[in-house]
C-alpha cells in the first residue's frame, strides 16, 4: 500500500516545469489566450443543449438557482485550482496535482477520470456539432446523406425539406399530429460530419498551441457575441410582453412529482449535477499551465475569469429562456433557438445554428488540448507508454499524443451512439474536483513551503465546502451513472497493476526529468 501512496516529489514537479528547448512545450499563452481557452470550454453543449431538458424535467424556472448552486461547486473547485495552478505550472492538471500531494493511485485515479471527461466529453460535443452542421448546410441547400450524418441505428426523417433527427423534431411532430412513419425515412451508418470536425481540430491542435488558441479566441468572440444578441432579444421581448412572462416563470419552483430530483428543491441539486456539464471547461485551463507565459500570474487569471464570466452568462441565458418558453415546452435539443424564435426575429435560428457551431467547436479544441496535455504529463511519469510525451521539434507540441486521442475520440463520435454520456463525464468532473480540494487541504497542514502567486483563502473552509457540493451533486445523479463510473475506474485500476505500476518513474526513484523518447541519453539515476 505505501507504494500505491508513493508522492511525486515537487521538487521534481517543479524541475519539468522549468524545462526548455525542443523537447518540451512551448511558452505562448498569455491571460486573454487562457480566459478565452475557459471560455471556449465552459461555452458549449451544456448552455445550447442541457439547459433545455434540465429545465422542463428537473428544476423548471429556477433551474437558475441550479446554475447558482453549480457555481458555487465550481467556485470552491477553481479556487484551489487556482492555488494549485499557480503553485505547480505544469500540464497535468489535477493529476498532477493528485500525485504531489495524495499519491500514485489517487494521481492515477484522477488522470483516468480526466481521459473520461476530455475525451469522450469532446465526442458527445462532436455529435451535437454534426447535428448543427448538417441543419445550417441544408439551409444553403447542401445535402448530406443522413447515412452520414449520425451514429449507426441513429434515424432520420425528411421533415420541412430539413433531414431532421427523429428525436430531435419528435415533439414536434407530435404538436402538428404527423406520424413519423408517413414521413422519408433514412438510417445512419456513420457520422462522416463528426468525424471530420474532431480530424481538423485534431490538425489544428498538432500545428501549434499558439495557433490552436487563436483559432479559439476567435470563436469564443463569436459565440459570446451570439449570447449576447440572444440575451438582448429576449430581454426587448420580454419588457414589451411581461404578462406572458410572468406566467411562464409562473410556479418558480414547481412542486415535487413525488420522486427525488423531479422539481422541488431536489429537483434543483438534480438539475445543478445534469447542467454541470455545462461548467466543464475551466478545468482544461490548468492543463495548459506549462505553456503559459507567467503561469504563477496568469493561471489563477485564467481559470476564475473565464469561470465568472460564464456564470454571469449562464444565469443570464436561463432566466431570459424560461421567460420567453414555459419550462414544460423546453424539453428538446435546441433550447436557445425555440427561444430565439419566439421573439419572431426570423434571422435567429440562423444565429443560434453559427454561435452553436462556433461554441461546439472552441469545445471540442480545449478538450483534445487537456486529453493530450494530460497524455502527455502521465507519459513522462512512466504511466502510459512514452510515445504519448514526444513532442514535436517544431511545432513544439504532443504531436503522437494528439493524433492518437484525435484518431480515438474521432472514430468514437462517428460509430457509437452518446446517450447519456454528459452526466458519466460529469461526474467524472465531480469527482476530481473532490480529489483536487482534498489535495489543497492535505498540503495546508503539511505546511509545505512552495511559494504560491496565489493563495484560496478561507483554508480549511473553502475546500471542505468544494468537497460537500461536489459531493451532493454526485449523489444527485442517477444510479446508472455511479455504476458505469465504477465500470470505467475499474478498467483503468486494470491497466494502472498491468503497466501503470510496472512502469512508474516514481515507483523506481527517478526523481530527474524523463529523458525524451529516442534520446540516447541515459537514464536518471535513482534517488
Amino acid at each position: 500500500m505505501a507504494n500505491l501512496l508513493a508522492k511525486k516529489p515537487l521538487s521534481a514537479i517543479m524541475g519539468e516545469a522549468n524545462e526548455s528547448g525542443e523537447h518540451s512545450l512551448r511558452r505562448v499563452l498569455g491571460p486573454t489566450n487562457l480566459i478565452t481557452l475557459g471560455i471556449g470550454a465552459i461555452i458549449g453543449t451544456g448552455i445550447f443543449v442541457l439547459t433545455g431538458p434540465a429545465t422542463a424535467e428537473h428544476a423548471g424556472p429556477a433551474i437558475v438557482l441550479s446554475f447558482v448552486l453549480a457555481a458555487v461547486a465550481c467556485v470552491f473547485a477553481g479556487l484551489c485550482y487556482a492555488e494549485f495552478a499557480s503553485m505547480i505550472p505544469v500540464a497535468g492538471s489535477a493529476y498532477t496535482y493528485g500525485y504531489a500531494t495524495l499519491g500514485e493511485i489517487f494521481a492515477w485515479i484522477i488522470g483516468w477520470d480526466l481521459i473520461l471527461e476530455y475525451a469522450f466529453g469532446a465526442a458527445t460535443v462532436a455529435s451535437g456539432w454534426s447535428g448543427y452542421v448538417l441543419s445550417l448546410l441544408q439551409d444553403f441547400g447542401i445535402r448530406l446523406s443522413p447515412r452520414l450524418a449520425g451514429a449507426p441505428g441513429t434515424e432520420f426523417v425528411l421533415w420541412n425539406g430539413h433531414w431532421e433527427k427523429l428525436s430531435r423534431v419528435a415533439k414536434a411532430l407530435q404538436v402538428a399530429h404527423v406520424d413519423p412513419g408517413t414521413l422519408p425515412t433514412q438510417t445512419s451508418a456513420f457520422n462522416l460530419v463528426g468525424f471530420i470536425g474532431i480530424a481538423l481540430v485534431t490538425i489544428i491542435l498538432v500545428i501549434g498551441i499558439k495557433e490552436s488558441a487563436n483559432f479559439n479566441s476567435f470563436i469564443v468572440v463569436v459565440k459570446v457575441c451570439v449570447l449576447l444578441i440572444f440575451l438582448g432579444l429576449g430581454a426587448n421581448y420580454i419588457f414589451g410582453h411581461m404578462t406572458e412572462a410572468r406566467a411562464n416563470w409562473t410556479p418558480f419552483l414547481p412542486a415535487n412529482t413525488g420522486e427525488y430530483g423531479n422539481f422541488g428543491w431536489s429537483g434543483i441539486a438534480t438539475a445543478a449535477g445534469v447542467i454541470f456539464f455545462a461548467y466543464i471547461g475551466f478545468d482544461a485551463v490548468s492543463t495548459a499551465a506549462q505553456e503559459a507565459k507567467n503561469p504563477r500570474r496568469d493561471m489563477p487569471i485564467g481559470i476564475l475569469g473565464s469561470l465568472v464570466i460564464c456564470t454571469i452568462l449562464y444565469i443570464l441565458v436561463a432566466a431570459v429562456l424560461t421567460g420567453l418558453v414555459k419550462y414544460t415546452n423546453l424539453d428538446v435539443p435546441d433550447p436557445i433557438a425555440i427561444g430565439i424564435d419566439t421573439t419572431g426575429v426570423r434571422w435567429g435560428s440562423l444565429l443560434v445554428k453559427i454561435g452553436a457551431i462556433c461554441g461546439l467547436s472552441s469545445t471540442m479544441v480545449v478538450m483534445l488540448l487537456g486529453q493530450s496535455r494530460v497524455f502527455f504529463s502521465m507519459s513522462k511519469d512512466g504511466l502510459l507508454p512514452e510515445w504519448a510525451s514526444k513532442v514535436h521539434p517544431k511545432f513544439r507540441t504532443p504531436y503522437i499524443s494528439s493524433i492518437f486521442v484525435g484518431i480515438f475520440v474521432a472514430f468514437f463520435a462517428a460509430l457509437i451512439p452518446i446517450g447519456i454520456l454528459g452526466e458519466l463525464v460529469s461526474i467524472g468532473t465531480l469527482l476530481a474536483f473532490v480529489i483536487v480540494c482534498a489535495g489543497v487541504w492535505i498540503l495546508r497542514r503539511r505546511g509545505t513551503d512552495v511559494p504560491r502567486a496565489f493563495v484560496t483563502p478561507w483554508v480549511p473552509f473553502t475546500p471542505i465546502m468544494g468537497m460537500a457540493v461536489s459531493l451532493l451533486m454526485m449523489y444527485s445523479l442517477g444510479l446508472w451513472t455511479w455504476v458505469r463510473l465504477v465500470v470505467w475506474l475499474a478498467i483503468g485500476m486494470v491497466i494502472y497493476f498491468t503497466y501503470g505500476q510496472k512502469h512508474s518513474r516514481v515507483q523506481r526513484g527517478l526523481t530527474g526529468p524523463a529523458i525524451p523518447p529516442g534520446s540516447r541519453m541515459s537514464e536518471p539515476v535513482a534517488k
